[in-house]
């Protein structure tokens, strides 16, 4: 019996270590993060991101914006806009710029000026949400992030609020 205490004590202590170290990258939950705002003044593109998490890694690969990452590589944002040329709508974007099958997402929601999509795998958490400003030839806002699964509790409040905070600069 003393023995079986000692496995469930020390494997108490094992998943509270793993939840705590989670909180403790995504941001500490005990304390508030420190958030900026991006603006990307092209395109009239500002979202908030929090920069007790992320620091800036370089240029978007996507269209013009800005990259961010994690210390430990484990968390990565991406924010960007680009000129919507073609007149797509948030269903045609996903439909001729989505890289992987559509049964491969957990949560999509498309609306009439944005979509927001998600998938979970290989312990990876991708979400992705682009704004539409400007009518059929305007601008498309978006933002990527990648996060670990396991620390989706500690994320969901900050993915809500990148996603919130993501819209064109008011004119």
């Amino acid at each position: 019996m003393c023995r079986l205490f000692r496995y469930a004590v020390g494997l108490t202590l094992l998943l509270s270590s793993l939840v705590s170290n989670a909180h403790g990258q995504a941001g500490d939950q005990r304390r508030p993060l420190e958030w900026r705002t991006l603006v990307i003044a092209d395109f009239g593109t500002r979202i908030d991101y929090p920069t007790s998490i992320f620091t800036q890694a370089g240029k978007s690969k996507v269209g013009t914006g800005q990259q961010f990452e994690r210390v430990d590589g484990g968390a990565t944002l991406s924010v960007y806009s680009r000129p919507n040329v073609s007149g797509e709508t948030p269903r045609t974007y996903l439909r001729n710029n989505l890289r992987m099958e559509r049964s491969a997402l957990d949560y999509v929601r498309t609306a009439r000026s944005f979509f927001a999509i998600s998938s979970e795998g290989e312990g990876v958490i991708l979400y992705s949400r682009c704004n539409f400003s400007g009518g059929a030839h305007g601008v498309v806002h978006c933002f990527d992030l990648m996060y670990p699964q396991a620390e989706k509790r500690a994320w969901d409040p900050i993915v809500t609020r990148i996603s919130l905070s993501l819209r064109p600069l008011e004119s």
